[in-house]
């Protein structure tokens, strides 16, 4: 089942109830549009404010930057090697862990969607084709290779509106 997409409301309140690191892992997630995978994968030593990164899905490089805050609360929980480590620092934090505070939050809330870490990079796309209103570059921050791709997570929030899920007319989100 795929993943929904969240209102800012909901967005804001899953992340108020998640664990401070997974916070902080879902944070970069919205922020980057990285994959929840390509976020955990990231190594202390790669933390700049500008940076780059290889997708494991797609085997696509990207350059991701992050705003001094942010980084600076990933440096201060950063682990030796990981960015994020894991219950053993030799190794990342699991995209399971993560995924199973996500979901714990979002039951919290009684959200009817599918809300998992993967919601937060269709908040990104909607976030960028907002800002913007260019279909095609948000299809280059995702690294998508089709603009139909693209477009089913750009227009998340208008398919909740069509749905009368969404209320129309609400504002951007614009800090995590």
């Amino acid at each position: 089942m795929r993943t929904g997409y969240l209102l800012e409301r909901e967005v804001g309140h899953v992340l108020a109830a998640l664990t401070p690191s997974n916070r902080l892992v879902c944070r970069v997630c919205l922020h980057t549009g990285l994959r929840v995978g390509d976020v955990l994968a990231l190594r202390t030593q790669q933390l700049a404010p500008h940076f780059w990164v290889v997708e494991r899905k797609t085997g696509k490089r990207r350059q991701v930057g992050l705003p001094a805050g942010l980084l600076r609360d990933i440096k201060a929980q950063a682990g030796e090697v990981w960015a994020f480590p894991g219950r053993n620092p030799a190794k990342p934090r699991t995209r399971q862990a993560v995924w199973d505070d996500v979901k714990r939050a979002a039951k919290a809330f009684r959200l009817v969607q599918n809300v998992g870490p993967h919601s937060f990079r269709k908040v990104y796309a909607v976030e960028l084709l907002r800002k913007y209103g260019d279909l095609d570059r948000v299809r280059r921050a995702l690294n998508h290779g089709s603009c139909a791709t693209t477009m089913i997570y750009a227009m998340a929030d208008r398919l909740m509106t069509a749905k009368g899920t969404a209320k129309t007319g609400r504002g951007g989100i614009t800090v995590w």
